[in-house]
């Protein structure tokens, strides 16, 4: 089991990605191991074949442990012995996913076998990736029957989408049987009840955002901010040539940064029984992936540049929905922007991320009108925003001057870009 961390101690076998007795070459992809909310496809860094499994999908176990055989063709040059390797990696490991192949001190029959029951099948490999699997399982599409179009004929989701589109078509426009006939199997059928088994990632969020509500005593605070002067920033830095492309979460980043600086009261966390003050400044961006919500931490913004911050920002966002986060990329920070404003919605109230102390809910822009000074209606165009802090840190009159930082900083954000 590799080490894809500095605090992973142990993690969960999801799949292996081809059966024994199948070769593989130096970067395919052999198996994936997932821990906390991150899933990576462990690759070869060697020639081989696959000999034997010996921890099956599913099985959670800790770092280090010998997952299976493989044979590199070199050992029988040397001493005559069945040629046989270890698929495993330690400290060692490469936080991206790549594989440490090493040779083991025992012959790999005195090691324990695994059951038939975790053994993968021996049916013909297909070459997907993980996601694609999942969803194939999902949709019902045997990956058999669909092209992949990544690199070697690699299926990708895309592919299992359109292989699933393509059979729903099929399906509706071959349907011949009369509705009456099926309305009595329709009504069976729906009468049953189907029992899904979520997915690890599925099981380890649902776990700790329950844990994170029923442990941390949350409160909210909820406020607008006038947008007009960050949205005509916003404009105006990507109007600028070679400049990179600046989004209203990039300008909510740098908002949020700015007044953890001026508060640094609230770059701390609480963890057993004890109050944890953070150095650096660091903010986690939730991301929506075809995995469930992940949240990259963005580090230490205080010693950035705007464009720097940006730049890292962006890279955070595209790391997570590619599925290449590791443990550490989501580790640390003590609050984190959940930015639902693209999907027309007022207020957003989340739970604090675990591990945090507090989450900042951003809902989308609206055009509404307000009293000026006068008293005269104005047209303006506001932000939903809700804070959500741990009371066990923080109380209300605290957590109230920290979210004004927040707003003045949106309101006035020519001082985010200096």
């Amino acid at each position: 089991m590799p080490k894809l961390g500095l605090t992973m101690t142990e993690g969960a076998l999801v799949e292996w990605m081809l059966s024994p007795g199948s070769e593989f070459r130096v970067g395919d992809g052999l198996f994936v191991v997932e821990t906390d909310k991150v899933a990576n496809e462990i690759s070869a860094d060697a020639d081989g074949k696959l000999l034997e499994v010996i921890v099956g999908p599913g099985d959670i176990v800790p770092v280090g442990t010998v997952l299976g055989y493989f044979d590199d063709g070199k050992a029988g040059e040397q001493d005559g012995a069945t040629a046989t390797a270890a698929v495993q990696a330690g400290e060692h490991a490469k936080l991206n996913g790549a594989s440490t192949l090493s040779e083991p001190k025992v012959n790999p029959k005195d090691e324990k076998r695994a059951s038939p029951a975790a053994q993968p099948s021996q049916a013909a490999r297909v070459v997907a990736t993980p996601l694609a699997r999942r969803l194939a399982a999902e949709m019902g599409v045997s990956l058999a029957s669909v092209n992949g179009t990544g690199p070697r004929g690699r299926i990708k989701a895309a592919d299992v989408r359109t292989a699933a589109s393509t059979l729903a078509e099929v399906r509706r426009t071959g349907e011949t049987e009369p509705m009456e006939a099926k309305a009595d199997i329709g009504a069976a059928k729906s009468s049953v009840v189907q029992r899904t088994r979520p997915t690890p990632t599925q099981l380890t969020i649902a776990r700790r955002l329950t844990q994170a509500k029923q442990q941390v005593p949350h409160f909210y605070l909820s406020t607008e901010a006038e947008v007009s002067a960050l949205i005509d920033l916003r404009r105006s830095l990507n109007d600028i040539a070679g400049y990179p492309k600046v989004t209203l979460t990039h300008l909510l980043v740098s908002a949020v940064a700015r007044a953890l600086s001026q508060m640094p009261t609230f770059n701390r966390v609480w963890e057993d029984e004890s109050i944890i003050d953070f150095p650096t400044v660091d903010v986690g961006v939730a991301v929506n992936t075809e995995r469930g919500l992940l949240v990259p931490v963005v580090r230490d913004i205080g010693s950035r540049s705007f464009r720097e911050m940006v730049f890292a920002t962006s890279a955070a966002i595209d790391k997570a929905r590619g599925g290449k986060l590791t443990g550490e990329d989501m580790a640390g920070g003590a609050i984190s922007i959940s930015n639902a404003g693209m999907h027309d919605v007022t207020y957003m109230t989340s739970i604090i991320n675990p591990g945090q102390s507090t989450i900042l809910g951003v809902g989308s822009v609206r055009e509404v009108f307000r009293p000026d000074e006068q008293g005269q209606p104005a047209l303006r165009r506001e932000m939903g925003l809700v804070l959500a802090a741990d009371h066990r840190l923080f109380d209300g009159v605290s957590s109230l001057a920290f979210l004004q930082a927040i707003v003045s900083g949106i309101e006035n954000p020519l001082g985010l870009v200096a």
